[in-house]
C-alpha cells in the first residue's frame, strides 16, 4: 500500500528582476525617510524651498500679462480706451507685485527649512571628508 500522505514542498527563488520589482514596490509604501539619502533629502528640501515661491510669482505674473492684454485689446481692437487702460493698469498690479511676493515667500521658506538643511549638510560634508 502506497503512503498517500506524503508532504512534497519545492521552493523556488525570485529571480534577479523579480527581486528588483519587489523591492521597488515595496520602496512606494516605505515612509520618505527610509527610502532617501541625505543627499535625496537635501535635494528635497532645497526644492521645498525654492519651487513654491516662484510657482507663485509665475502664477502671479502670468495672470497679471493675461489682464493687461485684455486691457489692450479693448483699446486696439474693442475701440475702447478708458475701459482699455483701467484694465490694463489692473493687469499691471499683480505684475509688479510677483516679484515682491517671490522675494517674501523665499525669505520665509528658508527661515522655515534653514535649520534642517544646514544640519544635513554638514552631516554630508562630515562624512565625506
Amino acid at each position: 500500500m502506497k503512503n498517500e500522505e506524503a508532504f512534497s514542498y519545492t521552493y523556488t527563488a525570485p529571480t534577479e528582476r523579480e527581486r528588483r520589482e519587489v523591492e521597488e514596490i515595496r520602496r512606494k509604501y516605505q515612509p520618505v525617510e527610509q527610502t532617501q539619502s541625505d543627499m535625496q533629502r537635501l535635494q528635497t528640501l532645497d526644492n521645498k524651498v525654492n519651487l513654491p515661491p516662484m510657482a507663485y510669482a509665475l502664477s502671479l505674473g502670468v495672470i497679471g500679462t493675461l489682464i493687461f492684454g485684455l486691457g489692450l485689446t479693448l483699446i486696439l481692437e474693442w475701440s475702447k480706451p478708458v475701459l482699455g487702460t483701467l484694465v490694463a493698469l489692473l493687469g499691471v498690479l499683480p505684475i509688479a507685485l510677483a516679484y515682491p511676493v517671490h522675494r517674501r515667500s523665499l525669505r520665509k521658506r528658508k527661515e522655515k527649512y534653514a535649520a534642517e538643511i544646514l544640519a544635513l549638510s554638514e552631516k554630508i560634508l562630515g562624512e565625506k571628508k
